[in-house]
């Protein structure tokens, strides 16, 4: 017996079509990969990302491909199993060793192991090859068998949902339609006598929160049964112990005083211990496994709130609610192998320091790369984690339910030791699909075989077969059906959560009135924005030079794949503030500034709501989304190349702990009933802080007043010394009318008010509300707006004489860095933005965008 051996099979990879006599194998591009990077690695299709190059490469994926290497087992052990391990095979794939047919897979979700022990040849050189069938063809010919299934789906061609790959590859609103295949995770060769197939273990913590019970358990494959477990922290060891394996399990229960608990960055550290188990035959170690595991104590409360009805859908973390603010996450390529490491953890990065606390990964992408919930575990970033069905109605043959019980069986196991994780859900709008298209679905009725002869026989999968899956593997993680899920309907704002999309999609809803349509949880909302002007050269075949270099070219429209995109940008711009299309970034700017306020209205609001025990309104708010997964004009927050619109900056300053929110409203009372003459308008501000801190916050409340026109400061008070902050919630401070010298003359329309937090003299908050819609304003090209690095060389200066709306900030080096942007200044006061990789005397290379 000798210890476990893993030999990767990583080199002397080649690929080449099947069915083209003239292919010839040639090497591939990385390894692990996919087909698209290995053509495009040898020049035989163009990037798919450039101009309309996506259409061009629709060939590849109804092709068959290829991929073969060879590889010595001679450093393997002679004695023992020997197993090759594929993580992930995209997606219909035929695998031969030294020619002999070993695997056929159908799920690119599942890792696969096959036993080569009789096929392995020691003496000599092993045979591997990969045959990758057409998706696209297999799925095709499934809706063709199975035609009794009642097909139908949003984004995408219908035979999506007869395999299971990600959907996203087929197309989405806001991504294109590339059909990958390949090896596109890695392959292993494995060696061994015993091996530890699993280490999973659970975690209570006690009421108290001053110890915790940790619960470890071993599964062993093979004869040795003798475990050793050992937990640490810091590289220190907390506990030791040993077991015998029992019908291949081994368990030991860990008691663990004073634990250090894992919080979201909001509310403390995320310290990781290390739980290790090490298999023997004596004194032969045989195998060893660790994982990281956070020790912490995670709910999704619903319960009754006063004075409004339904329930809360609110997480609490080692008894802490916590609003979660945050986004949805796509996949950040289309071509995944591409994804470093290192990028999964700088777009973690973006997230956590954006005052996000969770994010979403979205049913019709992939279970992600370890490396992103690495990064989530490290970063204290909360993951609400989608089962991979989204938008449609997915069958339920025989064959496809238990396929589907295997894959969440697998990514449930390889997933459940993340402390970030803190629900599953059945799906993405599965639900909503049922009820645009009125399938069947009747919440009384429990019978679960009867639901698989309905029309909507997909319920099966997520409310019970998912369910069950997740109660065997990691019952003390909340199952939620789907997304949105809850209440009478999907659409039902006081139970569960909701996708709220009657802003841009739907009753396409002014966006300041996101008060009205708000939920109990808002898991998708969203505004689309132009990417930064640096990824459209980039997109664009001739860069700067390009003749579709402007906003309404085709190739500009190829790159923004929403229905309907052009008429929503252009009727919330319209409807917002004037703006141009000449030159090309002005434009850019204005759509940007559109997103931002947009989301910026959509935080402030919501949070509004949060209102401290027993009055979670709203509980939380994940925007659609964070990211993209090419170049592309979407609701994306950050675009491709990791570069932030303006949105991400605005929705940071509502996501601080400590901000202050500003509403006007309008009223209009006639004399009496018959008048439209004699009428009284009187146009208020509402205010509010929000607290999200644990910690009662004493603040000195401040209201200032501009004229817009002139500059001149109008009005200048304070409210507040010693205003009080409850923590963990918002607070109602005052309402008022917009000072000015006379009303109803619009003198209220050439108004701008700020408010002001501060602490201890210092400012913790400022918001600044200006009249709306910002198109009526008479908004003043400013003559003195002064951007100047400061002399410590790590903070921008930004002072102007007038009001000046949405100051965006851009360098041409994206090594140019800034903390904050699109920022409101006033007259009398410099707004600080931090910045790295800009020297003294550069301020001029900047870009330097506003209102006007």
């Amino acid at each position: 017996m000798s210890l476990r051996s893993v030999t990767p099979i990583n080199k002397g990879w080649t690929f080449k079509q099947v069915d083209d006599e003239s292919s010839k194998f040639l090497p591939v591009a990385q390894f692990p990969t996919n087909v698209h990077l290995d053509l495009m690695h040898h020049n035989l299709i163009p990037d798919p990302f450039v101009g309309k190059n996506e259409n061009l490469v629709q060939w590849v994926g109804e092709r068959d491909w290829v991929y073969k290497t060879s590889f010595s087992s001679a450093d393997a052990p002679k004695v023992g199993k020997s197993v090759i391990a594929f993580d992930g095979l995209d997606t219909y794939a035929t695998v031969v060793l030294n020619g002999k047919e070993i695997l056929k897979t159908e799920d690119m979700f599942i890792p696969e192991r096959v036993d080569v022990t009789d096929v392995l040849k020691h003496g000599s050189e092993n045979e591997l090859e990969i045959t990758f069938h057409s998706t696209w063809m297999v799925g095709k010919k499934l809706v063709e068998k199975y035609s009794d299934h009642n097909w139908g789906c949003w984004n995408g061609d219908v035979s999506r949902l007869a395999v299971r790959k990600a959907q996203y590859h087929y197309g989405w609103d806001w991504g294109p339609m590339l059909m990958t295949c390949g090896p596109w995770r890695p392959i292993n060769l494995e060696t061994y006598s015993s091996r530890l197939s699993d280490l999973y273990f659970t975690t209570t913590v006690d009421k108290s929160l001053k110890s915790a019970k940790v619960v470890a358990n071993a599964e062993v494959e093979g004869e040795a049964a003798e475990v050793k477990f050992e937990l640490s922290l810091n590289g220190k060891t907390i506990a030791s112990e040993s077991a015998q394996a029992q019908k291949g399990t081994a368990t030991v229960t860990f008691t663990v005083e004073q634990p250090e608990l894992w919080y979201p960055h909001t509310y403390g550290k995320q310290p990781l211990y290390q739980l290790s188990a090490t298999v023997s035959s004596g004194d032969t170690k045989l195998d060893t496994m660790s994982k990281k595991l956070g020790i912490r104590k995670a709910e999704l409360v619903q319960r009754k709130l006063e004075d409004q009805p339904g329930t809360s859908f609110h997480f609490e973390i080692n008894d802490i609610p916590v609003f979660c603010g945050g986004s949805d996450w796509i996949p950040a390529d289309n071509f995944i192998p591409r994804i470093s490491s290192q990028k999964y953890r700088d777009w973690v990065k973006l997230v956590q320091e954006g005052n996000q606390v969770m994010i979403r990964v979205w049913g019709g992408g992939i279970f992600e790369e370890a490396a992103f919930y690495d990064a989530c575990d490290e970063m204290g970033i909360l993951v609400w984690q989608d089962f991979m069905f989204g938008c449609g109605n997915y069958p339920t043959n025989a064959d496809f339910l238990a396929l589907v019980k295997r894959e969440a069986t697998e990514n449930v196991k390889i997933l459940r030791h993340h402390p970030s994780i803190v629900i599953w859900a059945g799906n993405n709008e599965d639900y909503q699909y049922q009820e645009s298209e009125n399938l069947d679905y009747d919440p009384q009725n429990k019978d679960a075989e009867s639901w698989l002869k309905s029309t909507f026989p997909a319920r099966y999968i997520y409310e019970k077969i998912l369910p069950d899956v997740t109660k065997a593997l990691c019952a003390d993680t909340f199952y939620h059906p789907g997304s949105p899920f809850g209440g009478k309907d999907t659409r039902d704002p006081t139970v569960g959560d909701i996708h709220q999309w009657n802003v841009w999609h739907g009753t396409q809803e002014k966006y300041q009135n996101f008060d009205k349509i708000g939920g109990r949880f808002v898991s998708e909302f969203g505004m689309e924005g132009f990417p930064s002007i640096k990824t459209i050269d980039a997109y664009l075949p001739e860069g700067k030079k390009d003749a579709d270099r402007y906003p309404q070219s085709s190739t500009v429209d190829f790159h923004n794949k929403a229905d309907g995109h052009e008429r929503r940008i252009a009727l919330y711009l319209v409807e917002n503030m004037q703006y141009k299309f000449d030159p090309f970034e002005q434009f850019i700017y204005s759509t940007q500034l559109m997103q931002a306020e947009c989301l910026a209205s959509a935080y402030r609001l919501w949070k509004r709501e949060w209102k401290g025990p027993g009055r979670e309104y709203c509980a939380g708010a994940l925007v659609w989304q964070i990211n993209d997964c090419w170049p592309v004009t979407s609701w994306a927050i950050v675009d491709f190349y990791l570069r932030p619109k303006a949105a991400y900056y605005t929705v940071k300053r509502e996501l601080a702990p400590i901000t202050i929110g500003l509403k006007r409203t309008v009223t209009s009372t006639p004399a009496n009933k018959y008048t439209r003459v004699d009428v009284k308008t009187v146009h208020k501000i509402e205010m509010w802080a929000s607290n999200l801190s644990l910690e009662k916050r004493t603040m000195g409340v401040q209201l200032k007043a501009w004229d817009l026109v002139t500059g001149k400061e109008k009005y200048s008070k304070s409210l507040h010394d010693g205003f009080v902050l409850e923590p963990n919630r918002s607070v109602e401070i005052t309402e008022f009318e917009v000072p000015v010298d006379k009303q109803n003359v619009e003198e209220e329309q050439r108004t701008v008010v700020a408010a002001y937090l501060t602490e201890n003299g210092k400012q913790v908050a400022r918001y600044i509300n200006w009249p709306e819609p910002l198109k009526y304003t008479h908004l003043q090209k400013p003559k003195d707006l002064k951007v100047k690095l400061s002399a410590s060389g790590d903070a921008l200066e930004i002072t102007a004489e007038v009001p000046v709306k949405g100051v965006a900030l851009e360098a041409a080096d994206d090594g140019v860095v800034f903390s904050d942007n699109c920022v409101d200044i006033v007259p009398g006061e410099t707004v600080y933005i931090g910045v790295k990789g800009l020297k003294s005397g550069e301020e001029d290379k900047l870009d330097v965008r506003y209102l006007n």
